[in-house]
């Protein structure tokens, strides 16, 4: 018999669960929160007893044995930044995530949730691969003012997941490789993995291509002329950086389905949005390639926009030049947070000491 885990994954609006046997799915569980609810609670931190009992409610109309579990790995939040890998869930990392936060994110709750059902079993929790993964290069952190340090904040799991499936998959390991894997989603994150260390990286929330509804990099003069023009709040500034910036500021819409349909229907600008769109993410990659002095063993494009074939195909045309492309569109974070889990359960890995 293969280990029992369960995995969490919370988002603004859903809950999602998985139960897995190894790599195996047994089930999985998406679990929808009306606004009604999220709304009761101030912070997103007190919502994690909501949101655990609802999953226990789930895990028992699946007449599923909470003492047949192994492990439960909860998706990580926005504690300070630390390296990448598997992280024991203990009460330093509760407390940042509950009291000092780097940002109000549902993640942030994966952690409190994962231990509050594995501590009554006996059995460990943990977190994999947050989003604050930081193992850049001092050289990498350097702004160009020196009252700004640049810092992480990406598609760490998935990266870190597909990334490690590669070299599986070509026999190699992880940390003999050097690779570029970009994350192509809601958020833009281009990865350098070099020797098994993700050593620069964009900031998917305020650097690199704009996006689906991110502005990304802006020429910073008109930007600072925008924010004290006296037109605009700072929450309204916020708003058209992330969520209403990139194609929905453009277009109206962030779906990228949508503007590819109205890019091929005659939309001229749509399809002008759309190529700007492929141009930044693959000069984006050309940026990265140099940190490996163009050596790069391959390129890697995930994420959900990863499955379009024109943008995909257009990419390849732009950045084959550099090396070999490889594809693995959409993203599975509950299979990467099982794996972080059984990587320590099988002791390949050492379940790392939050401090």
């Amino acid at each position: 018999m293969g280990y029992k885990i369960l995995v969490i994954n919370p988002g603004s609006t859903s809950t999602k669960i998985g139960v897995f046997e190894d790599e195996k799915l047994i089930f999985e569980e998406t679990i929808r929160h009306s606004a009604e609810e999220i709304h009761k609670y101030d912070v997103i931190f007190d919502q994690y007893e909501f949101r655990k009992d609802l999953i226990l409610e789930a895990l028992e109309k699946k007449s599923f044995d909470l003492k047949s579990l192994d492990v439960v790995v909860g998706r990580g939040g926005a504690m300070k930044p630390v390296e990448g890998g598997t992280y024991a869930v203990n009460d330093a990392m509760l407390y940042d995530l509950e009291f000092r936060p780097q940002v109000q994110h549902a993640s942030n709750i994966g952690a409190a949730i994962a231990v509050e059902i594995a501590k009554p079993l006996g059995i460990p929790a943990f977190i994999v691969d947050p989003v604050v993964v930081d193992e850049l290069e001092d050289v990498a952190r350097i702004s160009g003012i020196p009252l700004i340090e640049r810092k992480t904040g990406f598609h760490a799991l998935n990266q870190r997941a597909i990334a490690k499936r590669f070299a599986r998959e070509q026999g190699k390991d992880y940390t003999e490789l050097d690779l570029i894997v970009v994350h192509i989603g809601g958020g833009v994150s281009v990865g350098v993995h070099k020797k098994g260390r993700i050593v620069d990286v964009n900031h998917a929330t305020h650097e690199g291509p704009f996006t689906p509804e991110r502005a990304g990099e802006l020429p910073t003069e008109p930007l600072a002329q925008l924010c004290f023009s006296g037109k605009y709040s700072m929450n309204e500034i916020r708003k058209m950086l992330v969520g209403k910036g990139g194609m929905a500021a453009y277009l109206g819409t962030n779906n990228v389905r949508e503007v590819e349909q109205r890019a091929f229907s005659g939309d001229d600008k749509a399809k002008l949005i759309l190529d700007a769109f492929i141009y930044q993410v693959a000069k984006e990659i050309g940026k990265y390639s140099v940190v490996l002095c163009g050596e790069v063993d391959a390129i890697i494009l995930t994420g959900g926009v990863a499955y379009s074939k024109y943008i995909t195909d257009s990419l390849i045309k732009m950045i084959s030049f550099i090396g070999p492309i490889f594809l693995y569109p959409g993203e599975d974070e509950l299979l990467a947070l099982a794996q972080g889990g059984l990587r320590v359960l099988k002791g390949e890995e050492e379940a790392k000491e939050y401090k």
